[in-house]
């Protein structure tokens, strides 16, 4: 059974916005979950370790992060892609994401925001953090007109994450498993998924930059 409280597709659907960038994710007053898929060699020895690791895990390459769930589904493809298979929650303190956001910079020029290309290389030599919207999905793979971020995280920040700020790390694979199921027999309205809102982060963070819709 999944370790997150889910809802179906179509109850949660129909209070999400349908269009727009927006940050969809399963969060508390001082956690939000974010996820990711891996191998089950690195899968099941962060289950197993309570944390990223392990001999066939890199920390020198970057590693995205996803808040929003289908999104994840709509990557690894239910975790059938290869390479992809073990679906990973990863609980966080929002402090850090926050921190995440404030200093993520968009992973194309056209996207930053910034007045130059220059200083977009500038920025993006400083962070360790990089930012993308792209199109949200659907639990049948339906292109969305909602946006949805996802974050690249190397160095300093993902060291930070695997050392520090990962609480708890949830095997997701029975979910994943009986949803898939679920979306063949019965349709994408009856999907289960982990219940997800708006995350609004910390107002003492600046993330104008993300130009997040309200």
């Amino acid at each position: 059974m999944s370790p997150l409280p889910t809802a179906s597709y179509a109850e949660q659907s129909a209070r999400w916005p349908d269009r727009g960038r927006h940050i969809l994710a399963h969060h508390d007053a001082e956690t939000i979950v974010v996820y990711q898929a891996y191998r089950p060699e690195i899968g099941e020895w962060a289950i197993q370790s309570g944390r990223l690791g392990g001999p066939a895990f890199s920390a020198e390459r970057m590693s995205w992060i996803k808040p929003n769930f289908l999104w994840m589904m709509f990557r690894s493809g239910w975790g059938t892609k290869p390479d992809q298979e073990v679906t990973l929650g990863l609980r966080l303190r929002r402090a850090f994401f926050d921190a995440l956001l404030e200093q993520a910079v968009a992973s194309t020029y056209r996207a930053s925001g910034l007045p130059s290309q220059a200083d977009w290389k500038r920025a993006m030599k400083r962070s360790s953090v990089r930012l993308q919207w792209d199109p949200d999905h659907g639990p049948g793979g339906e292109k969305l007109e909602r946006r949805a971020i996802q974050l690249g995280l190397r160095g300093p920040a993902l060291r930070r994450m695997v050392e520090d700020e990962t609480l708890e790390v949830l095997d997701l694979r029975p979910l994943v498993e009986r949803e898939r199921a679920r979306l063949s027999d019965e349709g994408r309205d009856a999907v289960r998924t982990p219940v997800e809102s708006v995350y609004r982060p910390s107002d003492a963070v600046d993330v104008g930059h993300l130009r997040l819709d309200s």
